[in-house]
């Protein structure tokens, strides 16, 4: 596993407010880089790039609302930190349900604002540790035979042996088999683990 990007996406018309969190965040201990609008960020991003954005809410172009819900309708999977001066409920309703970390008012409390950030890199590492595991899954999945992932279906569900057996129209010996050939594929003889294994690979919006 790779460590975690700690860089902040700054983005922010006020050049002031701009220099002000620069020199903030990287007391800190982030890596900084600094945009005067949501536009300048979307030409100069790299797609590969990980981090937190901290948006400012009323910028020329594209503010930071906008920001975030293109981002969000993008798949964008980066947190998201508002800020503005300009706050009010239907703004603040409007960010958490586009998805945004915290939606924060200036003047900014420094710590507060540092402490969102380290919340969304967190939820962005959580994110990338599920991928991870979910690949895993499907790797080990993937060397077992279609029988055999029929069978792991029914394990999954609860079935007892001799329930798999009547339903697949095979001996309670022959079904034994294939789960002893399955637990050394996947590396477990754990019905938990196996439960684990499926859900995370075949997530339930996506199995069969």
């Amino acid at each position: 596993m790779t460590t975690l990007s700690r860089t902040v996406f700054l983005i922010d018309d006020d050049e002031d407010v701009r220099d002000a969190l620069q020199m903030l965040l990287r007391a800190a201990g982030f890596t900084v880089e600094a945009f005067p609008s949501a536009l300048a960020f979307l030409e100069r991003r790299d797609q590969k790039a990980e981090g937190c954005i901290v948006a400012d809410v009323r910028m020329p172009g594209l503010s930071g609302l906008q920001l975030l819900e293109r981002l969000a309708a993008e798949g964008e999977r980066m947190p998201v930190v508002v800020i503005t001066g300009h706050g009010d409920v239907n703004a603040c309703r409007r960010a958490f349900k586009g998805g945004a970390v915290d939606f924060l008012t200036k003047p900014v409390d420094e710590q507060v604002l540092i402490e969102a950030i380290e919340a969304g890199l967190a939820q962005l590492d959580a994110r990338r540790r599920e991928s991870s595991e979910a690949d895993e899954a499907g790797a080990l999945l993937a060397r077992l035979t279609q029988r055999e992932n029929e069978i792991l279906d029914m394990v999954a569900r609860g079935w007892m042996t001799k329930e798999i057996a009547r339903a697949m129209g095979v001996s309670p010996r022959t079904v034994e088999t294939h789960r002893a050939n399955l637990a050394e594929k996947l590396g477990t003889t754990s019905v938990a683990e196996m439960v684990r294994l499926v859900l995370l690979a075949r997530p339930p919006h996506t199995s069969p």
